[in-house]
């Protein structure tokens, strides 16, 4: 300790400031205090009120320098940071200094956020969504043996007599986000894996997916197998039909496992990728595909009737299918359906 403070004592009064905040949050972390210990600590350290709120239970614990509980009103924040543990946002900390923020206000919080987050993954609960991507990998994986993949839906907080369902989603929203809304105040967990979300839930809200939110979700309750129908579910999602349920794919999901190459030199996959490059066309086509009427395709259009009969007969001529027959409507669904599949 002696010559700690001997280098201490060498070091300009910033650099000692923040040796100093440093070490206090590492001892309150060995002491293992909980959250009203860490935000009294924190507010004799700043000489100004703090706080600590979880977002999962909205309560906020704010302590006077004094060591006593702060029970007036706030003021607003001088400043303010997150609590962030499995890279999900569960908190936020603050300081309620009067007159400008100090140099080492920054410094303090981003500790003590950390120190917040220590504190609820060691006592909990921590109600999080975003999970260790390690975990999740071993449940989905089909390299993982059974018992592997029992201890890690354990580890996950899931219910060893729960079914428990996979969805690949592809979003710009938070993943956690994304999990809530599907399977609310129910197990969730989710990770971002290979490029793609992982959603393991132990139900599935699909009318709850958020808008522009790509889904596909398996069918079995076995992790591994549900994943791989996850993901094949995922490939046949559009704008129009966003989220795709495996189990109603049926025999279409077989277009997944089409090689590349047969799929490609297709005629009729070909003549879709022509009438792809004039986007109006392909819109029209897929319209009609999909309702199987002129009429209401051109409802779903916001066009007139006749123009969409006119340009359904042009397309007929250019894909070569005569789209009047149920034998031409189908091969033209098929045959948009296996042209998307390619562009995955």
């Amino acid at each position: 300790m002696e010559a700690l403070a001997e280098r201490l004592s060498q070091l300009d009064t910033e650099a000692a400031g923040v040796v100093r905040v440093v070490m206090f949050y590492d001892t309150l972390m060995r002491r293992r205090v909980d959250l009203p210990a860490l935000a009294r600590a924190s507010a004799a350290l700043a000489e100004c009120v703090a706080g600590i709120r979880l977002h999962g239970t909205g309560r906020a614990t704010r302590y006077s320098p004094a060591g006593e509980q702060s029970a007036a009103p706030p003021p607003p924040a001088s400043t303010i940071a997150t609590i962030t543990l499995d890279e999900e946002e569960i908190g936020t900390v603050w300081l309620e200094r009067p007159g400008p923020p100090h140099s080492l206000d920054e410094l303090l919080l981003d500790r003590l956020a950390i120190a917040a987050a220590a504190v609820v993954e060691r006592y909990g609960p921590a109600n999080t969504t975003m999970a260790d991507p390690a975990l999740v990998e071993l449940v989905i994986s089909a390299d993982s043996d059974e018992p592997a993949r029992e201890r890690a839906l354990r580890l996950l907080g899931f219910a060893p007599d729960l079914p428990v369902r996979v969805a690949a989603v592809r979003s710009r929203l938070p993943l956690d986000q994304v999990a809530a809304a599907i399977c609310p105040g129910r197990p969730v967990k989710a990770a971002p894996i290979g490029g793609l979300g992982v959603i393991l839930a132990t139900t599935v809200d699909f009318c709850g997916f958020p808008a522009n939110v790509r889904a596909g979700v398996g069918g079995t309750t076995r992790p591994d197998q549900c994943w791989r129908q996850a993901r094949t579910a995922l490939r046949f999602s559009t704008v129009r039909e966003p989220v795709v349920h495996y189990s109603d794919l049926g025999a279409i999901a077989l277009l997944a496992h089409v090689p590349e190459e047969v799929t490609r030199h297709n005629v009729d996959v070909a003549a879709i990728g022509r009438i792809a490059d004039n986007p109006g066309d392909l819109e029209t086509l897929d319209a009609y595909c999909a309702t199987g009427s002129v009429r209401q395709a051109a409802a779903c259009l916001h066009m007139h009737h006749s123009s969409v009969a006119r340009r359904l007969e042009q397309l007929s001529k250019v894909a070569e299918i005569e789209l009047t027959t149920p034998t031409g409507l189908a091969r033209a669904r098929l045959a948009i359906t296996a042209w998307r599949l390619l562009a995955d």
